[in-house]
């Protein structure tokens, strides 16, 4: 989230669109209310079906699953046409007024740069074009046919609402009240807030759909305000600290990338990454980058990190792909290209698309290591449970070792919530049995490797030998020394260039600040550097107290960065530093220092005249209507259809789907066809439980007790299924049995002037816990992914749907 969940009540209008956010964040929905109760605030939902959200919203429209893009481009150009942005907002904070490259061009739904034969871009055209002086060059009259505003209002002139209502199924009078509803904030008294969650990151376009509310966004100057933002509800209480502390794949702690095979060096590794500003004046942060990385590397290696080494950049791994995502570790698994795997925290036969290529994939490893406080569907893969799970364990030679671990309840710690706060939580019970806490497992594994190492040698030993270790408790580490490492310390006696104080050696830094890139800092993790200082554990803080009740409560727990609750919030001021919005400021310039509610998001002491703009963390220091190089499939966000539609791509039939969306050879075979899967399905949960966890537990057990899926009046008359009659629900990779509920909540969609139905597949149901057995969702998710992340594309797949008896042992 840019901005905090209580803010949410300072918004005028409240978007959901990609999430249902009362049923699936319940509590933090309360501050929509309180918007609407105190705010007179307008919610607004856009989804597939009438969900919990929508019952309580002010006006919903419908849409088809895997358009958002459309929608959402349609309302840029209904924003334009009407001239319903902020204008000054615009000029100032975005690159609008940026002049790109001639050669870019899009045609037939391909940006310049397209390789057929690599499904990839040359990029090159994607870019400013640079003065003599090495600044990006502008136009702030936008006369210029090639600035980016200019750009931006030809690519989504296509985007009519007549074409919207096409793609899409919403009726256009509802699209275009939606439009009327959005385009009311972009005076700057007002402020719309976007809710979304995995309901559009689980796409093949996942990251556009997210991108293209963020353009919205930007153009009604509802980025850093109070009330707005693009705020990303996270699916699990510390999902946010997973990516925070670089546990993807292609990632280091605090949003650094691992480095790729082509730099082979230090210095090649940096000069991709210290942005140089583009604009005179501009502040870039990324010039920083050094002082981050040498201090992690100081908290990885300790002493073995030193200049001369390059901070023992040759020990990182260097990535031969983009990434190795959870979707091409099963391909791996299921070419023979990986023998052991570690799943720690995670369900993949439940939670990763085409069940039974994930369950292929385990049967071909050596051994599999599960840690989790669940006896989960993967630990069991090897066990037939009937139709649920058929498997013929004599003809499975993987190695299962369950290792039991405790539960957040059962270990002190921090999670990371949806807003950025680090907040810490005591053990309130020992853990049952023999479960071991992740931390005592993950310790006796280094241990034990490293002797191994030592005894035994190997063909790369240095990065396990040289780790740093130096917890007070070695074998099981205190979750308090972890905080502290990622916090980071003075290796050395600092002295502030500015005012001369001294931070001794030993002492515990306060702030990103005052890393360093001479091996004096140490932190392994930049944006917690200030959660665990010499004042005691910031996250541990419990004061509620909250300046204006804006929202933003600063002394409770801690927030990334520097405990800043708002994300960009020098944009609440005006280029002159006066708030657009008086009556809700939240930083200002009081002709010395910028002042108020929230950390400032820039230099405290700037001044407003040195031109500065506030999205430091962008080299050209403007919000990017234009993304350049940043994006896989293009600078703009394009409608694709999802890779199962059950119709052309009106736009561009010849490029159907995201042109560069990578699918193995195997999991294209698996792609079903409207002709023999006629519906459109998605997925989600449901508020009586919790992913896969809450099957375990009788009371959750009890309130959805058995697999359904959810499918409209109109279709189950059609197909002759009564309410609680058993369907069997199929696509090309497999089928489920279950009850159908049918319900007025989905109605059939006219897309391209014929009626399209939508079937609700919820995804909690597996074959282990005390619900009834279940056949998965995601036995009928397609294996693809989102371009950029991989995400996998749970919400717009292919399915037949047909009137069958109850199981045998139902």
């Amino acid at each position: 989230m840019t901005n905090t969940w209580q803010d949410i009540k300072n918004a005028n209008v409240v978007i959901v669109m990609g999430g249902n956010a009362a049923e699936a964040h319940p509590c933090g929905f309360k501050w929509v209310i309180e918007a609407k109760i105190e705010n007179d605030a307008k919610l607004v939902v856009v989804d597939p079906r009438f969900t919990r959200t929508a019952s309580v919203a002010d006006y919903y429209a419908p849409i088809r699953p895997g358009t958002d893009i459309a929608f959402l481009n349609g309302v840029i150009r209904y924003l334009l046409d009407k001239d319903a942005i902020q204008h000054e907002y615009v000029r100032a904070y975005t690159n609008a007024g940026l002049i790109v490259k001639d050669g870019f061009t899009f045609q037939d739904g391909l940006f310049s740069g397209y390789n057929e034969d690599t499904h990839s871009y040359d990029k090159s055209t994607w870019d400013y074009e640079l003065g003599p002086d090495g600044y990006a060059k502008f136009d702030d009259t936008w006369q210029d046919p090639h600035c980016v505003i200019n750009l931006l209002k030809q690519h989504v002139s296509r985007y009519t609402p007549e074409m919207v209502s096409r793609i899409c199924g919403t009726p256009q009078d509802k699209f275009l009240h939606v439009c009327e509803l959005i385009a009311s904030t972009s005076a700057p008294d007002k402020a719309m807030t976007s809710l979304f969650a995995l309901g559009w990151t689980q796409h093949s376009v996942g990251a556009q759909n997210i991108r293209n509310m963020a353009m919205i966004q930007l153009l009604l100057g509802n980025i850093g305000v109070a009330g707005g933002g693009m705020n990303a509800l996270r699916g699990h209480s510390n999902i946010q600290g997973l990516t925070d502390v670089g546990l993807l794949s292609n990632q280091m702690p605090g949003y650094m990338n691992l480095p790729n095979d082509k730099e082979t060096d230090f210095d090649t590794y940096m000069s991709t990454r210290q942005f140089k500003p583009l604009r005179p004046g501009q502040i870039s942060f990324y010039q920083n980058t050094r002082k981050l990385f040498v201090s992690l590397m100081k908290a990885l290696y300790g002493d073995a990190a030193t200049q001369e080494n390059n901070w023992a950049y040759d020990w990182l791994p260097k990535l031969d792909i983009p990434l190795y995502d959870i979707i091409k570790a099963f391909e791996m698994m299921n070419n023979g290209q990986m023998t052991g795997y570690i799943c720690q925290g995670f369900n993949p036969l439940q939670a990763f698309p085409d069940r039974g290529k994930i369950r292929r994939g385990l049967s071909k490893l050596k051994f599999l290591v599960t840690m989790d406080p669940l006896d989960t569907e993967t630990s069991r893969f090897w066990q037939d449970f009937g139709p649920q799970n058929p498997a013929n364990s004599a003809e499975i030679q993987t190695e299962v070792f369950q290792l039991p671990t405790t539960c957040f309840a059962e270990e002190n710690g921090s999670l990371v919530n949806s807003a950025r706060w680090l907040q810490w939580h005591w053990k309130a019970a020992d853990a049952p049995g023999i479960a071991m806490s992740d931390i005592w497992i993950m310790s006796g594994i280094f241990h034990r490797l490293r002797e191994l190492y030592r005894k035994e040698g190997g063909a790369f030993p240095d990065p396990i030998l040289n780790l740093t270790w130096k917890y007070t408790d070695p074998i099981s580490p205190d979750p308090e020394d972890l905080a502290k490492e990622m916090n980071g310390r003075a290796l050395a006696d600092l002295t502030d260039a500015a005012t001369g104080a001294v931070t001794k050696a030993g002492t515990l830094l306060d702030g990103f600040a005052q890393l360093r890139d001479d091996g004096t800092t140490s932190s392994g993790c930049w944006i917690f550097c200030g959660s665990f200082t010499e004042k005691g554990n910031q996250m541990a803080r419990r004061d509620a107290t909250d300046p204006r009740e804006q929202g933003i409560a600063p002394n409770w727990a801690w927030a990334w960065p520097a405990n800043r609750r708002i994300l960009y919030n020098r944009a609440s001021a005006d280029p002159a530093g006066k708030p657009w919005n008086p009556a809700k400021p939240v930083i200002s310039w009081n002709g010395t220092r910028w002042v108020g509610i929230d950390v400032p998001d820039y230099t405290p002491t700037l001044d407003p005249s040195a031109g500065a703009s506030p999205f430091i963390m962008n080299d050209e220091g403007l919000g990017r209507l234009f993304a350049r190089k940043l994006m896989v499939e293009g600078p703009f966000p394009e409608h694709y259809e999802p890779l199962e539609s059950p119709v052309e791509n009106a736009l561009h039939p010849k490029v159907q789907n995201n042109p560069v969306a990578r699918v193995f050879a195997n999991d294209r075979a698996a792609f079903g066809s409207p002709k023999n899967f006629p519906y459109v399905a998605t997925t989600y949960r449901l508020t009586e439980h919790f992913h896969f966890w809450t099957k375990h537990a009788l009371i959750n057990a009890i309130l959805q007790p058995e697999e359904f899926v959810e499918i409209g009046e109109v279709l189950a008359k059609e197909k002759g299924i009564e309410q609680g009659g058993w369907v069997k629900v199929s696509s090309n990779r497999g089928h489920v049995v279950c009850k159908a509920y049918v319900t007025k909540r989905i109605k059939p969609l006219t897309v391209d002037g014929k009626p399209t139905h939508v079937i609700g597949v919820p995804l909690h149901w597996g074959f282990t816990g005390q619900a009834r057995k279940g056949y998965g969702a995601n036995t009928l998710t397609p294996s693809v992914g989102d371009a950029n992340t991989q995400t996998p594309e749970f919400k717009a797949f292919l399915v037949n749907i047909e009137k069958t008896s109850a199981p045998v042992a139902a």
